[in-house]
C-alpha cells in the first residue's frame, strides 16, 4: 500500500476529545507547522457557557471572523505548500451556529459568512476524533480551564450529536474516524505510532481507528 504523509491535515472533533493535543504530537512527528483555533482571545466566550443564548450571536460572530482572518493570513503566506496541521475545519462553524442561534441571528450569521472572503485549501486528510460526552466531561474537568467548567451536558450532547451528522455525510477529503475514548495521545507511544502509520495510508474513502483500552 502507498505510504505518504498528507500535507495538509485537518483534526475535527467536539470540545475536549483531544483535538489541539493530538496536532501538537503530529506536527512535531511530521515537522508540521500548526493553525490552531484561539479560543482564549473569544472575549464572548465565558459569558456564552454561562448563558449561551444572550451571548451565542457574538461568540460564534467573533469565531467566524477570526477564522475569517488565518485564512486570509494563509493565502498570502502561501503557507500550504505542504506542510501544515489544524484543529478546525472552516464548514464547522455553521455547524456550531446553527445549534445555538435562533432563525433571525442565523440568517444574520449567514448574510455575514457569504461577504467575506473564505477560500481554505481542502484538507488531503481530515482526522474526525469521537467520545461519549461523559468522557468529555471528565477530560474538560480534568483540564481545568475556568470559562469551560460551566459547560452543560445537554450541550455537549447536541455538539456530540451535530459532529456525528456533520460526517456521516462529509466527502470532500479522506476521512480518518478515531475512537478517541480511550486512546492518550501523549503517552500511548504505541497506539500512537499505529496512527502514524494509519494517516500515511489513508489516501482517499473513509476510514476508522479503534486499537482499543489496551494501548492506554
Amino acid at each position: 500500500m502507498h505510504s505518504t504523509t498528507p500535507g495538509y491535515i485537518v483534526v475535527e472533533g467536539p470540545i475536549g476529545v483531544g483535538k489541539t493535543t493530538l496536532v501538537k504530537r503530529l506536527a512535531s512527528t511530521f515537522n508540521y507547522d500548526t493553525l490552531l483555533e484561539d479560543a482564549d482571545q473569544n472575549p464572548f466566550l465565558a459569558d456564552f457557557y454561562r448563558n449561551p443564548k444572550a451571548s451565542g450571536l457574538a461568540t460564534q460572530l467573533f469565531f467566524l471572523l477570526q477564522r475569517a482572518q488565518q485564512t486570509q493570513a494563509i493565502r498570502q503566506s502561501d503557507i500550504f505548500t505542504p506542510v501544515r496541521i489544524s484543529d478546525f475545519l472552516i464548514e464547522k462553524d455553521r455547524l456550531f451556529a446553527s445549534l445555538i442561534l435562533d432563525e433571525e441571528e442565523l440568517n444574520l450569521y449567514d448574510q455575514i459568512y457569504n461577504h467575506l472572503t473564505i477560500d481554505v485549501p481542502t484538507p488531503d486528510l481530515v482526522i474526525y476524533l469521537q467520545a461519549p460526552t461523559s468522557i468529555l466531561t471528565q477530560r474538560i474537568q480534568k483540564r481545568g480551564i475556568p470559562y469551560e467548567q460551566t459547560v452543560r451536558k445537554e450541550y455537549l450532547d447536541k455538539i456530540n450529536e451535530a459532529y456525528t451528522r456533520f460526517f456521516h455525510y462529509y466527502d470532500r477529503s479522506p476521512l480518518l474516524i478515531i475512537n478517541a475514548a480511550e486512546i492518550d495521545f501523549v503517552s500511548d507511544n504505541h497506539g500512537f505510532q499505529m496512527l502514524v502509520d494509519q494517516i500515511k495510508t489513508a489516501h482517499r474513502g473513509r476510514h476508522y481507528f479503534n486499537p482499543g483500552p489496551k494501548l492506554i
